[in-house]
Order: C-alpha cells, then sequence, then structure tokens
C-alpha cells in the first residue's frame, strides 16, 4: 500500500498540490474528476518533476451529473463525463476511477426504484467496459445518507457491482460506511478483494488521527483483504463559526481563489470552505504521520 491524496478539497494550482505532498511523503494523487483541468502532458511533467504517479481518478457528482436522472440526456451527458474521467486515467498511467453513481446531494429520488437501478446498471456497464479495455479498473462508493440515498452501503454496492460486471470493484470509504454499516470490519471483508480503491479520514471527516478511528485495527482489516493500493487521503472537516473556534485567522483562505461556482458549492454543501494553506498542509501532515506506519 502507499500514500495518496486527492485534489477537490482545495482548488489551486497543481503543482502546489504536488510539491506539499511530495514533501510531506504521498507517492500519488487521485485526481479531482476534472478532464479540462489537467493537460494530460503537462500533468505528466509535473507528476516526474516531484517523483508521484497518477493512483486514478474520482468522479465529481454535481451539477446535472446523475446516472440516477429521470432525463434521458442527461444521463448520457453523465456516461460521457464518466468515460473522459476514465480516459484522463489512462493517459496518464492510474489504475482505478471511484464512480459515484448519483449526483452527490441528490437525497429525494426522481424516479421509481427498479428504473434508477436499471439506470445506473446500464450507465455503468458502459463505463465499466470502456475503462477495462484501458486497464483501468471502476470503483463504485458507497456515501453516507446525508450526501445520497442511492448507495448507501456494501451490499447495495456489490449487488450493483455484480450487474456492472467488466471487473467493477468497491471504493471503500470508513468514512461514510462507519456512518451505515451495522459492522464495518464485516463490511470490509464482505468485500475482501473487490476492493479497488481506499479512502482516508477519520469518524468525523477531519485528518486521520484527528478523531475515534482505530487505525491500527482497519489498516490491519485491509491488509487482509488483500489491498495493496492507494491510501487516498480525502478529508473535509467543518468549518467553526462560533467564537469557540478560529474562524477566518487559521482555516480559511483569504486570498481569491480561481475556482468553478459548481465545485464551490461542492465544497461547500459539504459544510466545509476553502481552507487555507497552512491549515490544509496541517491535515495532510497529520493524516500522513498516522498511516506511514502502516505502509507496505
Amino acid at each position: 500500500m502507499h500514500l495518496s491524496t486527492q485534489t477537490w478539497m482545495r482548488p489551486e494550482p497543481l503543482e502546489q498540490t504536488l510539491k506539499r505532498a511530495s514533501r510531506l511523503g504521498y507517492s500519488s494523487i487521485e485526481l479531482a474528476g476534472e478532464p479540462s483541468l489537467y493537460h494530460v502532458q503537462e500533468t505528466r511533467q509535473l507528476l516526474d518533476k516531484y517523483g508521484m504517479h497518477c493512483w486514478g481518478t474520482v468522479t465529481m457528482q454535481y451539477g446535472k451529473r446523475d446516472l440516477t436522472a429521470a432525463d434521458e440526456s442527461q444521463r448520457r451527458d453523465t456516461i460521457q463525463y464518466m468515460k473522459d474521467v476514465v480516459l484522463l486515467c489512462s493517459e496518464l498511467g492510474g489504475s482505478i476511477v471511484t464512480v459515484v453513481p448519483a449526483r452527490v446531494g441528490k437525497l429525494v429520488p426522481t424516479s421509481a426504484p427498479e428504473l434508477e437501478w436499471k439506470w445506473a446498471v446500464e450507465g455503468l456497464r458502459e463505463v465499466a467496459s470502456f475503462a477495462e479495455a484501458r486497464k483501468v479498473r471502476i470503483g463504485l462508493e458507497p456515501l453516507n445518507r446525508f450526501e445520497t440515498y442511492f448507495l448507501n452501503r456494501v451490499d447495495q454496492a456489490l449487488a450493483l457491482a455484480d450487474e456492472v460486471g467488466h471487473g467493477c470493484g468497491i471504493a471503500f470509504d470508513p468514512f461514510h460506511l462507519a456512518l451505515e454499516e451495522e459492522d464495518m470490519f464485516a463490511a470490509m471483508r464482505a468485500c475482501g478483494p473487490r476492493i479497488v480503491d481506499f479512502h482516508v479520514a477519520d469518524h468525523n471527516r477531519q485528518a486521520a488521527g484527528d478523531g475515534n478511528f482505530d487505525w491500527p485495527k482497519i489498516m490491519s482489516a485491509l491488509a487482509a483483504t488483500g489491498y495493496d493500493g492507494g491510501l487516498a487521503v480525502e478529508f473535509m472537516p467543518p468549518i467553526d463559526r462560533t467564537p469557540v473556534g478560529r474562524f477566518g485567522a487559521d482555516q480559511l483562505e483569504t486570498d481569491a481563489v480561481d475556482v468553478s461556482p459548481d465545485q464551490l458549492q461542492f465544497i461547500l454543501d459539504h459544510g466545509s470552505g476553502l481552507f487555507s494553506d497552512t491549515y490544509y498542509t496541517g491535515l495532510l501532515r497529520r493524516s500522513a504521520e498516522t498511516i506511514q506506519p502502516f505502509l507496505s
């Protein structure tokens, strides 16, 4: 296993992300699924410059991106978007794409459950087939009920992956699954070798080690599944807007940030905000210090 991280939590130039991550001991990156942000040749050069590799990409399910949408054209556009994210991963030598089927934040169904399931299977099958031909594995990520009503548990994700085929696996995120599973460790064992990606945050979505997760137990259980991929750090702490915290003085970026309205709303909808460099770096450092003892 190796230490990885994501790019969506703090919008910034990729070089800034890679320079920081490399300095802190990270060896790979899982890119936010925004192909227009990453010119392949330039990204390869930056990865080489900082001695890192692309572990994979993750679909960013905001705006109209939704495989369960009642509108057929919206579903088709989402399929094409997901293929573009797969292609970005493939062209950068990545191994996995984490996929969330429905739009994050969509909490009210818009169609009958059997239709949503059918559309998800059809769309994901097309995407997974496209990925398989490029030697990229798809991992379905269950999210907690406060972010989606569609796909909250491992048994649901495994059933969907079975119907999708084409080597479709599971992206396991203990933050989400500790909320939804009766026994998170039993859920991990149920996934077994079908775990293709693993996200890292503590029970409160703070940096690993800043919550109550038993990381030695988690990492031991993960190793027992045979997993040997990236441990992709993905924290998203809440912003303390009370007099108790240090709102504005420590957590938040005070300079202008180049971020699209959809991406900014996605971050705000997670109850978080645009982090300062100092605060973000501290979160990455503490996560690395917590996880590094378990690296193979």
